[in-house]
C-alpha cells in the first residue's frame, strides 16, 4: 500500500488576509506558501503537520451558514483544534472567539472532556476541545443500525 498521510483542509474565504490573521492569532498557523491561481492566489497555513489552505471565495454560499457544531447534512462539519484548557483559549480569543455552541461537558463519556464551538471570520465551525483520549478497543459505528435492519428486513435483502 501506498504511504498515505493527511495533507491540508482547503478553506473557501472571504477575506482571505482576514481568515490567515484569525488562524495565526487564535491557532499558531504561520503561513507556509503562497500559489499564485490566475489574478488570485491559495494561502497555505502551517502548524506542526496540520495544513490550511486558504482560497479567495468566487462568491456567496447558496446556503445558510452552519449553526451549533456544524452541518448535519454530509460535508464537512467542522474543523477541531486540542488545547490544555479551554477557558482559557476562549479568554485569550476574547471577542473572536464567537461560540455557536456550549462549552460542553462529555465527562460521562471521557472524564475531563470538554468542548465549544466556535465561528471564524466566515461563519465555518471550529471545535474547541480539551481532555479528549482515544478508547482501547472501539466497537463498529452502529448509527441507524435499527433504520438499516428495519430496511433489510423489509427487502428481503
Amino acid at each position: 500500500m501506498t504511504a498515505l498521510s493527511f495533507a491540508h483542509v482547503g478553506i473557501n474565504c472571504r477575506d482571505p488576509i482576514v481568515s490567515e490573521a484569525f488562524y495565526t492569532q487564535h491557532f499558531g498557523f504561520q503561513r507556509a506558501r503562497v500559489v499564485p491561481l490566475g489574478n488570485r492566489q491559495i494561502v497555505f497555513l502551517k502548524l506542526g503537520e496540520v495544513y490550511l489552505e486558504l482560497f479567495q471565495a468566487e462568491g456567496e454560499s447558496p446556503i445558510l451558514p452552519p449553526t451549533k457544531d456544524g452541518y448535519p447534512y454530509p460535508g464537512l462539519r467542522h474543523i477541531a483544534f486540542r488545547v490544555d484548557n479551554i477557558d482559557t483559549k476562549l479568554a485569550e480569543m476574547g471577542n473572536a472567539a464567537r461560540i455557536t455552541l456550549g462549552p460542553l461537558s462529555f465527562d460521562d463519556v471521557i472524564p475531563g472532556w470538554r468542548s465549544v464551538w466556535v465561528a471564524d471570520p466566515d461563519g465555518n465551525i471550529i471545535e474547541i476541545s480539551q481532555g479528549y483520549m482515544d478508547q482501547d478497543r472501539p466497537p463498529l459505528f452502529q448509527v441507524n443500525l435499527s433504520e438499516k435492519l428495519a430496511q433489510t428486513t423489509s427487502t428481503g435483502s
